[in-house]
């Protein structure tokens, strides 16, 4: 008999309609196993148990009276602590916000409540989304559940260790530059990246917003699926959002026309300058994706060598882009309108000290590393030296995508890390090695196109490959997905 923290989407559906359980029952089962597991995972910074339950009950309520059940009705569903519920508290991962509650709903979180879901808690991330091991959380660090010794990617962390480890039938995160993807590959699920704009970031709070997209992480690429069609769509409160006409869908028959690029860059990656740490792949991972595409020849797909030249480039433009946006997002945290509410002594006058005391103690170290970064490129002198030059890469970056897919190519393979799951601490006092982990998923957030990461292997430390598809094609890259998981069942 499956355990109930390995159910998927589509198992909890069976079970309510079949009354194998019934919501209520399964949303308690859920914060008892969390309750005895996040002790030693650190997944979760706050739970919501008065509300999961009273939507549980109404899901047990409805269906007894007949009525029909939403896609995710009473699917337990975890939150990154990044994105606004009313009345509870959103912190980010930061201080700062320790003490601050949401006013209201972010779209997406509307969207799973009006479907019935059943929201577990918040989850753990790097402080404000800015990380790649969800170690720069200022409420400690996640551990990976498939080895405690080492991160589980960030930021968003702790969506994944509680999808991993069973304290979430699935989860929603957060991607910047691979923050989705890579905890997804480091913990053995899969996480969608969805193409910029076609999930609405209402309510999220802004890291970089020109690069920011909320997305789901989940068991199967069917979870994924079934999560992205909720949360899909045009939000009058999002002006970035949009629908598109129909969503491309990928069939059997179609997969011996389908050409994947492999790009070269992807397999050897660089980045200019004198870095020690250039993002060659770890043996274990090359092997792990020389089997993946071994087993997606089987379903007579073709596969052809393609180049991304500028590739090398998207690191350190990512990491001018980012931390300029991060500047400016991250102003109005600044203990007046939003802040943590700190007792004084008295002699606080002005303007400096409410500053000293709010976002001087109120952000961690690397939170203030990416203000200082961003402050300065943006500054006068600079502006044109910096954050223009990187804008004008970044169209090259794009342009790149768009003449590789002009070529006859559908979608794209890569790995999503270089490397295995590293050891907590391994990389704490190295920010340039601990910025490399993403090294091969932040050309999409650039580009703006879909992308999603899948476990590339059964066994050992977890390894995750990408589809990276056209704009709008996330149709294609879940039918895919699922194809594979169908033959990765068989191996």
């Amino acid at each position: 008999m499956t355990r109930l923290q390995d159910l998927t989407i589509t198992d909890v559906r069976r079970g309510l309609l079949e009354r194998e359980f019934s919501a209520f029952e399964l949303a308690k089962y859920f914060f008892d196993y969390i309750a005895k597991r996040d002790k030693e995972i650190g997944a979760y910074l706050s739970l919501s148990k008065d509300e999961a339950f009273q939507q549980a009950s109404k899901i047990d309520v409805h269906l007894a009276e007949g009525g029909e059940l939403e896609p995710l009705a009473g699917v337990p569903i975890a939150l990154k602590d990044n994105l606004l519920t009313e009345g509870e508290i959103c912190t980010a991962g930061s201080k700062i916000l320790e003490n601050h509650i949401s006013s209201y709903d972010a779209s997406v979180v509307e969207k799973l409540k009006k479907q019935g879901a059943v929201i577990l808690g918040k989850t753990n991330l790097d402080e404000f989304a800015m990380g790649s091991s969800t170690e720069n959380s200022a409420f400690g660090p996640t551990k990976n559940p498939r080895d405690q010794e080492r991160v589980p990617g960030g930021s968003s962390g702790g969506s994944a260790a509680a999808v991993a480890d069973g304290m979430a039938v699935a989860a929603l995160g957060s991607d910047t530059g691979g923050s989705i993807r890579q905890p997804a590959g480091f913990c053995g699920v899969v996480g969608l990246k969805p193409t910029y704009g076609r999930v609405s970031r209402f309510g999220l709070m802004a890291m970089a917003s020109s690069l920011d997209q909320i997305g789901p992480l989940a068991k199967t690429v069917e979870d994924a699926e079934i999560l992205f069609n909720v949360l899909k769509g045009k939000d009058k409160y999002d002006s970035t959002s949009f629908d598109i006409e129909r969503e491309s869908e990928l069939k059997f028959e179609d997969l011996s026309g389908l050409t994947i690029g492999l790009p070269k860059e992807y397999f050897n990656p660089e980045i200019p300058g004198e870095i020690r740490d250039k993002g060659e792949l770890e043996p274990e991972v090359k092997k792990a994706i020389e089997e993946t595409v071994a087993a997606l020849k089987t379903l007579k797909i073709n596969f052809k060598e393609v180049s991304l030249p500028h590739t090398k480039y998207a690191l350190p433009c990512y990491y001018i882009i980012m931390p300029a946006e991060v500047s400016t997002n991250l102003s109005r945290f600044d203990g007046i309108r939003y802040g943590r509410e700190k007792a004084t002594d008295g002699r606080r006058q002005g303007l400096r000290d409410i500053y000293f005391d709010t976002r001087g103690k109120g952000f961690g170290e690397e939170a203030k590393r990416r203000i200082i970064l961003g402050t300065f490129v943006l500054s006068s002198g600079y502006y044109d030296a910096y954050y223009k030059k990187a804008q004008k890469v970044r169209r090259l970056i794009k342009k790149d995508f768009e003449n590789v897919f002009a070529s006859g190519v559908d979608m794209l393979f890569a790995p999503t890390s270089p490397t295995l799951p590293f050891k907590l601490g391994e990389r704490t006092d190295d920010p340039i090695s601990m910025y490399m982990a993403d090294i091969l998923t932040i050309p999409a957030n650039l580009a703006g196109v879909p992308a999603i990461s899948i476990p590339a292997r059964k066994a050992g430390l977890p390894v995750g490959f990408q589809l990276i598809g056209k704009w709008n094609d996330e149709g294609r890259l879940l039918g895919l997905g699922k194809f594979y998981e169908r033959v990765h069942e068989t191996l």
